[in-house]
């Protein structure tokens, strides 16, 4: 019997992980010490959870554009209502709930209108982007509260163990991510969808409503990421989401799920992430120039897409 496709993808990048660390190990002086570890870590950890929602989308069979503008949205809006003397938590509720309406918007206009989702998603995200800079005038302000620092700080540590509260968070949702996958019926249906729109149809599997309701969770993701990286950089901007464009979908891809929908899974994702920050932090202690940097993933990019692309979709195995 053959293994699941998904799942033998998913282990192909986790053994990409020990490859490139054990790479960067002998060719990179430090790059195996704790203080490096950690950091690579954090950022995995926070491409992750960006790309979570990206992966919800893709096993869809769409694209959210929208994710590197939800995070600024996020990383700003959630800065300026704590810096004016909001409560945290009731900021952070207005700014996930906000999050989560735009992407009911673009999964409901693509799905009901029958749009590609990358023309709707980069057109609702760029509107929210012109109106954060509206509102802020191009000045952005405000701070994190200390708790979020803490929590994703270099510095951080839990106890006796030294690395912030981030890492155990990532993989306490990556767990849940996979049961809910795997075991829910949101993830039964998301699967039917990607796999085969009009059996899922026939089944009674309403696409309108899963696709509201899967950007909206792709949206959710996003401002996490947003508020998080707040925390980390220490200051809020606009444009601090623009490199999780590529980031989320390279990631992704890396992971093993499929750019025509109805394949792949979390799991896979987080081990993408740390890949892909692997790789960077190798390139760029060799020396390379950050415009090689995105040269060299691109090719990865175009070499893993070839390679996957010439699997036959789950619809025409049935």
């Amino acid at each position: 019997m053959k293994k699941h496709i998904a799942s033998n993808r998913a282990l192909i990048a986790f053994f990409g992980v020990l490859l490139v660390f054990a790479v960067g190990t002998v060719l990179i002086p430090g790059f195996a010490s704790p203080f490096s570890i950690r950091a690579m870590l954090i950022l995995a950890s926070l491409l992750a959870i960006a790309a979570l929602g990206q992966t919800l989308v893709m096993i869809l069979g769409g694209i959210d554009l929208s994710i590197p503008f939800v995070i600024g949205f996020a990383n700003v809006v959630f800065a300026s209502l704590y810096g004016s003397g909001m409560p945290g938590l009731v900021a952070f509720t207005i700014v996930i709930v906000a999050a989560a309406l735009v992407g009911a918007v673009s999964g409901a206009l693509s799905a009901s209108l029958s749009i590609h989702p990358l023309i709707v998603t980069l057109g609702v995200g760029t509107i929210v982007q012109a109106a954060v800079q509206i509102w802020t005038r191009g000045l952005p302000t405000g701070s994190a509260p200390p708790f979020i620092n803490d929590f994703v700080s270099l510095g951080g540590t839990i106890g006796p163990l030294p690395f912030p509260w981030l890492i155990p968070f990532t993989l306490v949702l990556t767990g849940a991510c996979f049961f809910g996958l795997r075991r829910t019926i949101f993830g039964r249906r998301l699967y039917a969808l990607g796999s085969n729109l009009k059996a899922a149809e026939l089944a009674l599997v309403r696409p309108v409503a899963m696709w509201s309701a899967t950007f909206a969770l792709s949206a959710v993701f996003a401002a996490v990421a947003g508020i998080l990286l707040l925390g980390f950089t220490g200051s809020s901007s606009a444009t601090v989401g623009t490199p999780y464009l590529f980031q989320t979908v390279a990631a992704v891809v890396i992971g093993g799920t499929a750019l025509i929908g109805g394949r792949g899974g979390f799991v896979g994702t987080v081990a993408g992430a740390i890949v892909l920050v692997q790789l960077r932090t190798l390139l760029i202690g060799l020396g390379l120039s950050e415009a090689l940097v995105q040269c060299a993933l691109g090719g990865l990019i175009l070499a893993l897409v070839a390679a996957y692309g010439r699997d036959q979709h789950v619809r025409d195995l049935i």
